[in-house]
């Protein structure tokens, strides 16, 4: 996809391709460093921001929702007469950027690469907050029916939830270099904003935290579920073998094969068959006072 301007009449320029030859030439007419460049088609890359002579060069990470906090890079250089963004494909925050831009009237190219850096960061609280209703479904589910899948579900949040810590820690640092060394391409008064986003920033750490002691409590959960229904299964299972005890001592007992009491009885077999029904009323009774089930 070629570079285009997504404001006519300012020198934002969006590259779509970071393989596309757009990029180079953009590279030759500001004078962009060749690893930088490199760095754009590499991917992926840590989140960071590197000062240079006369632009500073950004990478950010931009979270796509409907991929499962998959992230992307997005990267930003800004020069004191130039804004050049590249990324991988169609951007839904360009768009949103353009037109929040053109709905504020901006013009400065420093309050756009705020309205950029301030849009890709509040897709991660956004992310969080569904993030959070899923975390509250497994633990309801848990409570309902502990099943080996919830669990492998639990460590793939988990793994999610690490890797969005490490982004999001990248992405505080960035923010705050940006606040302290910016070569003055982006002017004073937009400091406030930056810290506004990089509290947002802090937030989205408090929350990741949260929600991972919320996924070891969970955890902690499926366990004593899944401990309490094993006692529950063995408490059933003796309960039975206990029941089933006398009446194996009973038909062992009239099985052997020597002259016993009651066998030549008319009445012995049903005498017997009497004893073991008494016997199993009594074990019952007595497990019943015992409060055992």
């Amino acid at each position: 996809m070629p570079a285009h301007q997504p404001i006519p009449g300012i020198a934002w320029f969006d590259v779509a391709d970071p393989a596309s030859p757009d990029l180079d030439e953009l590279a030759r007419r500001f004078r962009l460093h060749p690893l930088d460049i490199e760095d754009c088609r590499h991917r992926p890359q840590r989140a960071k921001t590197d000062e240079h002579q006369h632009y500073i060069f950004t990478v950010l990470k931009h979270l796509h929702t409907n991929a499962g906090m998959a992230f992307d890079d997005f990267d930003i250089f800004l020069g004191p007469d130039f804004l050049i963004t590249v990324h991988k494909g169609d951007n839904a925050a360009v768009e949103r950027v353009r037109k929040r831009a053109a709905d504020e009237k901006a013009q400065r190219l420093d309050r756009i690469f705020y309205f950029l850096v301030d849009e890709i960061v509040d897709g991660y609280i956004a992310e969080l907050d569904e993030f959070a209703e899923e975390t509250s479904t497994i633990e309801a589910d848990i409570l309902a029916e502990p099943t080996p899948e919830m669990l492998q579900h639990i460590f793939q949040l988990k793994r999610r939830l690490i890797e969005f810590r490490r982004i999001t820690a990248g992405m505080r640092e960035v923010v705050n270099a940006i606040m302290r060394r910016e070569k003055g391409l982006v002017g004073d008064d937009l400091d406030v904003y930056f810290r506004d986003v990089y509290d947002h920033l802090v937030r989205t750490l408090d929350l990741v935290e949260s929600y991972r002691d919320l996924l070891t409590g969970t955890m902690d959960i499926y366990l004593s579920a899944v401990a309490n229904r094993t006692n529950e299964v063995m408490k059933i299972l003796t309960i039975y073998g206990t029941v089933a005890l006398p009446l194996v001592i009973i038909t062992g007992f009239f099985g052997m094969n020597l002259p016993l009491p009651l066998q030549e009885r008319p009445h012995g077999t049903a005498l017997a068959v009497g004893i073991m029904v008494l016997s199993t009323v009594l074990v019952l009774w007595y497990f019943k006072r015992k409060k055992w089930f």
